[in-house]
């Protein structure tokens, strides 16, 4: 594992000062950027240092987060809004949760820096209910700045006034898009609305509102403190600093990881995350959640940043990356990401309510062996009215899975629809499951095993599976110590 290719600003502090200890950011310089940016610079300063830094927003959009602030700021009005999006929702990813659990004054910090630089009095954190630690230790981070003077009336003596509230998300993916965020937020159901107006125009309670997510707030005070010109040294051209990934799946090395942006797919899932364990030959990586899309071993030399990614089929997302081996069968892979996303449609507009349903049962015909050639124009022109037409994010990136996998492994859509076999052996109706003669010494430990006893053989005969009872579980392979069992 090569974690000398890591550079970490987002995660700087995570693990080398105490979380509950305002003491310890205090002492790796924290607050010093928000100090530095209500006495001794204005607000104008602040947005300009952003734009300057390159950053763009972490949460998946990639949007430049000076240009998004420098909108609210440009707006008059009675009240702003700061949001903070902790509302992580993507299998596998967890970039968000160990940042507040192991450095919460930093968003803190980063909130209030914002709430100065577009002239916000509030901020808000929308987080989920179900990251308990996070939580207690955020709350613990307000309180503490509040009790030292760096939030609240007058903060350090400069007259500005910023202060946090929490609100507790229930689950919601949908909720992860900043508009369906914000009417939670408001008590109403969690369903996208149709932009324009953006946020930073009109927002939270119809005030100019911003939202960031936690890995962007992070950033900030560490690009205040250092200045722009060293945070945009950093990168690519267009994407600049690090990004924090989520390595999940078929990989040795699973955990969080901050790379530099422009390191290669594979520096991190050969260097940094070790391959794929017990041999396995890597298949295909998923990045970007379950709206992402699939990248192979053909992939590894092309440099991870937003446009890369985009022109692969793919996205950047929140950072999550599930990593596949020989034994994923793509055609499920895409079932299993659409399966949740199906699940979690707000249901507001007809192509993503309806069309993520007819896409999962197609896949589904696909999966239990139903399926005929014409379903693949079915899947492809389906797939792509739902992206063209899909009122929000989650919608319109919602087919991505579907469309990535059959570009790429179109050859097991094929076998699947045409030759009736899953050639990774994971569809169980497109699959049997044998005894090999030659190799079966009649042990009798697979019969044992069998929870539908259709395994049928003599002490010291070879054994023979009833194929219209067995229930393809696999539990024979799994027991057989001479590899008698296979999968075909």
């Amino acid at each position: 594992m090569d974690l000398k290719k890591q550079l970490r600003i987002a995660t700087r502090n995570c693990g080398f000062i105490d979380p509950e200890c305002i003491e310890d950011y205090i002492g790796v310089r924290g607050y010093e950027a928000l100090a530095t940016a209500i006495t001794a610079g204005t607000p104008a300063d602040v947005i300009d240092v952003m734009k300057k830094s390159g950053l763009r927003g972490r949460g998946g959009g990639g949007f430049p987060t000076g240009t998004k602030w420098g909108f609210a700021a440009a707006n008059t009005a009675d009240q702003k809004y700061v949001v903070m999006n902790a509302d992580e929702g993507d299998p596998g990813a967890f970039m968000d949760r160990a940042v507040l659990e192991g450095d919460p004054h930093s968003t803190v910090e980063a909130m209030a820096i914002c709430g100065y630089a577009i002239g916000a009095s509030i901020g808000v954190v929308y987080i989920r209910a179900e990251y308990p630690l996070a939580i207690k230790r955020l709350v613990k981070a307000i309180d503490d700045a509040r009790a030292s003077g760096l939030l609240g009336k007058n903060i350090l003596g400069s007259g500005f006034d910023f202060d946090i509230e929490l609100k507790y998300g229930a689950g919601a993916f949908v909720c992860g898009e900043e508009t369906g965020l914000i009417r939670s937020m408001e008590g109403q159901r969690g369903e996208p609305y149709t932009k324009p107006p953006f946020p930073a125009n009109s927002g939270y309670w119809g005030k100019p509102t911003i939202v960031n997510n936690v890995e962007t707030f992070a950033n900030i005070p560490a690009i205040m403190v250092k200045g722009s010109d060293w945070f945009s040294s950093i990168g690519t051209e267009k994407s600049k600093g690090t990004k924090v990934f989520a390595l999940a799946g078929k990989i040795v090395n699973v955990g969080l990881i901050e790379v530099p942006m422009g390191i290669t797919l594979g520096e991190i899932i050969f260097e940094i995350g070790g391959g794929c364990p017990d041999g396995k030959k890597f298949k295909a990586v998923q990045t970007g959640g379950p709206s992402g899309g699939a990248l192979t071993f053909k992939d590894v030399d092309v440099p991870i940043d937003y446009d890369n990614l985009i022109a692969k089929g793919s996205m950047m997302g929140s950072g999550g990356m599930v990593v596949m081996d020989e034994d994923n069968c793509m055609v499920d892979v895409a079932k299993f990401f659409l399966d949740f996303t199906m699940d979690e449609t707000c249901g507001k507009c007809t192509p993503c309510r309806i069309g993520s349903k007819r896409l999962y049962e197609l896949l589904e015909k696909i999966t239990l062996g139903n399926g005929v050639p014409a379903d693949l124009d079915k899947l492809k022109m389906l797939a792509t009215t739902i992206k063209d037409t899909a009122l929000c994010g989650l919608g319109q990136t919602m087919p991505n899975p579907v469309l990535s996998t059959m570009a790429t492994f179109a050859d097991e859509y094929r076998a699947h629809i045409y030759d009736k076999k899953c050639p990774s052996g994971v569809c169980a109706n497109l699959l049997e499951i044998v005894i090999v003669p030659e190799k079966c010494i009649g042990c009798t430990l697979c019969a044992r095993v069998c929870p539908v006893n259709c395994i049928a053989g003599k002490v010291k005969e070879v054994h023979v599976i009833d194929q219209a009872a067995c229930i393809k579980c696999g539990a024979c392979i799994d027991k057989c110590k001479f590899e008698a069992i296979v999968k075909q």
